[in-house]
């Protein structure tokens, strides 16, 4: 027998269920990620042809590159004859005064404490700058950021240094700025993918958007993949600078990245960390893995703000297709990661590529690997597979056997395959393992230089048109938006 309640207890019931059901959307939408639907501000082609975002917000932003001597002259230039062409006001912040292609760069570092100058290790490259110049420097560009990146390079241990003395100078530069959007020499920014993102916000909040990093106990905004603070923030965080400069001093002393210390002012003046992810990337668009996903938000489905590690080829590449794709969409439709794919990248995969790696980061085959299974492992593995490192025919093969399996790359001996579609760059290497933070591949296999003996590549080219509608049938299932803003 069945319970059923009475008429006159439903009747009682009703208003708690209907309150009931009004809290669980409440807080539904309230977990949910929020984004916006502001239409966004057509383009101009100005009449140099250079197509602009015609947004007056672009006058209320100060973009703010950070670099230094030992990069400044070789990552610059490229900068100027793109994205910057659209870029009203910028400053370039770095280690020593000087002018390149007629733009001022200016030493940041000059208001440091005089007694930090003369006893901290890394100020002996300053110092020398200072005295010397470029004259005499014994070393070379390494890139990357973090303790595995450009360890190398005196100039990354001084960068530390340049990020508190940046966000007061900048403010000084333009207080009327409602937006300041910090980016490195290697940093690219989609200009009028940008502006829009701000257009979603409101300024008069104290902002901090960055891609997440967490290290020492401290959730900041990764540097290289670009940055941008409020005029509130920004007055916060300057403030608490000011307010507690030999502490923070002491903190970057110790400390190893100046994002982090950063990160950690504006974390004790106030300001949380906005995860701008994935519109703001820590990879360049050769690295990029299309289909990564991360906060659960597939970076395909969201527009792009920007890409770090991009060197000057890249930088005109992604420049010279953006400028394009607004002569096309004069309506200003911000460019998803998707539209960049499909639009730039696809057509550059191929069945094969030799003398290019696309860091097919999977399964390694080699006699190398090998020896170190089991041989209860090895036994288990298909006759093909066990081959795979004999010829670029057989890593095919092997990949082709894996039903995920989109591309692979081949030196003599050696095979790896990937789920993971990225594009790569041409190469005298094959990429065993790459490091996200440095930005440059931590293993590699590199060849010999005899004939015969190059990096070759390729993708599961009948793959690709189901690849690329598996993330577009995600994005139409569980996302209502291209800006994340909440």
């Amino acid at each position: 027998m069945s319970f059923k309640p009475s008429r006159s207890r439903l009747r009682r019931w009703r208003p708690l269920l209907l309150l009931s059901i009004l809290l669980l959307a409440i807080l539904y939408y309230f977990h949910q990620p929020s984004f916006t639907f502001i239409e966004p501000q057509p383009v101009v082609e100005r009449d140099d042809g250079v197509v602009c975002p015609q947004s007056p917000l672009v006058n209320d932003v100060l973009l703010v590159i950070r670099t230094g001597a030992t990069e400044s002259q070789e990552k610059l230039p490229v900068h100027f004859k793109t994205v910057l062409t659209c870029v009203p006001d910028f400053v370039i912040y770095s280690d020593m005064d000087e002018i390149i292609d007629g733009n001022k760069v200016y030493d940041v570092l000059n208001e440091v404490n005089e007694t930090i100058k003369n006893t901290a290790p890394e100020f002996k490259l300053y110092n020398h700058l200072r005295s010397r110049g470029r004259e005499g420097l014994d070393y070379t560009t390494m890139f990357g950021s973090g303790p595995s990146g450009a360890v190398d390079n005196p100039g990354w241990k001084l960068d530390k240094w340049k990020f508190l003395p940046m966000i007061d100078r900048a403010l000084r530069h333009k207080p009327k700025a409602k937006w300041f959007v910090f980016a490195e020499a290697d940093t690219y920014f989609l200009w009028s993918n940008l502006v829009d993102y701000l257009r979603q916000l409101d300024h008069t909040k104290p902002y901090y958007l960055g891609k997440h990093m967490y290290a020492s106990g401290i959730l900041f905004a990764h540097g290289g993949s670009g940055f941008i603070l409020s005029k509130p923030a920004m007055e916060k965080v300057a403030k608490h600078w000011k307010d507690n400069k030999s502490e923070i001093e002491q903190a970057t002393l110790k400390g190893w990245a100046g994002d982090m210390i950063l990160g950690k002012a504006l974390k004790d003046s106030g300001v949380d960390m906005f995860w701008a992810y994935p519109h703001l990337q820590g990879d360049g668009l050769t690295s990029l893995d299309w289909g990564v996903e991360k906060l659960e938000r597939r970076a395909w489905c969201f527009a792009a703000a920007s890409f770090h590690h991009m060197n000057a080829e890249e930088i005109t590449t992604l420049w010279q297709f953006e400028q394009m794709w607004y002569r096309r969409n004069p309506s200003g439709a911000p460019l998803r990661f998707r539209d960049i794919f499909n639009n730039l990248v696809r057509h550059r995969l191929q069945a094969e590529r030799s003398g290019w790696d696309n860091m097919s980061i999977g399964t390694e085959y080699s006699e190398e690997s090998l020896e170190k299974m089991s041989q209860n492992a090895v036994d288990n593995l298909s006759l093909i597979e066990q081959n795979a490192h004999v010829s670029f025919e057989m890593c095919r093969t092997t990949c082709e056997q894996q039903p995920r399996c989109v591309q692979f790359s081949f030196i003599p001996g050696k095979c790896s395959v990937s789920e993971e579609l990225r594009l790569g760059r041409a190469s005298d290497s094959q990429c065993l393992e790459y490091s996200n933070a440095a930005g440059k591949c931590v293993k590699e296999a590199v060849t010999t230089g005899k004939e015969g003996d190059f990096v070759r590549s390729g993708w599961i080219m009948e793959r690709i048109p189901g690849y690329a509608q598996w993330l577009d049938a995600f994005c139409q299932d569980k996302v209502r938006g291209i800006w994340i803003t909440k």
